[in-house]
């Protein structure tokens, strides 16, 4: 069963860093703001390591976790997790690099979750970050290339987003999760990573109910990452198939970006889900069962440009607020 519970797995602190085009959009209550895509560095690379570190720092300063983190988990959307692994290198911490795309946020909370409640750790730092300048440049086009795009891309979001797990009680409880599959549906489109992703959470979603044995009204928000304003009406309708009717429903691709800023579909990334449920969900008090479903792309430059079909995954994780 790819459904697990866990007992004593909790949310400690989080920390966010966003970038400026983000800290003008709907959600202004960022740790960290940057000023600008260098946020002081050199390069857009050298920025983007500096954004988890900075995370990463922050979290262990504000909570005196100095010699108490366990492990360090995380991970990017640079080739071979270099972000992460630079900034890695900083902490003289046991370190797991993990790879999801978008959903590698989640797929780290369920490894350090496991972990956890096994009892063979008890702290451990959950990191991951995007940088639009150098994502966009990876997977489609540089920006100065002017390339044009379709109103179902997304527009891949800057920022990065830390929390600490641990198993001393606190008010944001792990309750479960779920394992995504790598599904194929025969899309090739990189412009319109919903209709790519749909599937995974549609099926991780149908999963987790099945296998927890619950009904989607159990909980009161149904949070996907990154699936953008077009891929969640998809979404919703191909639910249907299965008797799914998603009133509590939320994208966080949609959730960040005014309809002003032109950023066509919404958010991606694997920085979007987070930087949502830590800056808006988890801040206004109103929803305790939340299932967060981290949507991820499995392709490449180098595949979408061979023509092949583009895989997909989503995990989704089960928060209760206490």
């Amino acid at each position: 069963m790819p459904s697990m519970k866990f007992n004593n797995v909790y949310i400690k602190d989080s920390f966010t860093v966003a970038g400026p085009l983000e800290s003008e959009g709907k959600i202004r209550n960022f740790d960290i703001i940057m000023e600008d895509y260098y946020f002081k560095c050199k390069t857009f690379i050298d920025a983007e390591i500096k954004m988890q570190k900075m995370v990463v720092d922050n979290l262990i300063f504000k909570n005196k976790m100095n010699d108490k983190i366990d492990l360090l988990i995380g991970g990017d959307l640079s080739n071979q997790l270099s972000i992460t692994n630079f900034n890695a290198k900083n902490y003289n911490v046991p370190f797991l690099g993990v790879y999801s795309a978008c959903a590698s946020f989640a797929e780290s909370i369920i490894i350090a979750s496991n972990m956890i409640d096994a009892k063979k750790i008890k702290n451990s730092i959950v990191i991951t970050s995007s940088h639009n300048l150098n994502s966009e440049r990876q997977f489609r086009f540089p920006i100065e290339y002017g390339a044009p795009r379709t109103k179902t891309t997304t527009f891949t979001a800057t920022g990065s987003v830390g929390i600490i797990l641990t198993n001393e009680k606190n008010r944001i409880k792990l309750e479960s999760a779920t394992i995504g599959k790598v599904l194929d549906f025969d899309q090739k489109d990189a412009s319109h990573m919903g209709a790519v992703m749909t599937p995974g959470a549609v099926d991780t979603l149908v999963t987790h109910l099945k296998d927890l044995k619950r009904d989607v009204s159990y909980y009161d928000l149904v949070l996907t990452g990154d699936l953008g304003c077009v891929g969640k009406e998809i979404f919703q309708e191909c639910l249907k198939k299965y008797g799914i009717k998603l009133k509590n429903h939320m994208d966080a691709g949609c959730e960040i970006f005014l309809d002003s800023q032109e950023v066509y579909s919404g958010s991606s990334g694997p920085v979007t889900l987070p930087l949502v449920l830590f800056n808006k969900v988890l801040k206004i008090n109103k929803y305790k069962k939340i299932l967060f479903i981290a949507t991820g792309s499995l392709h490449s430059k180098d595949t979408t440009n061979q023509k092949k079909t583009i895989p997909c995954i989503a995990h989704a994780v089960s928060l209760e607020v206490i």
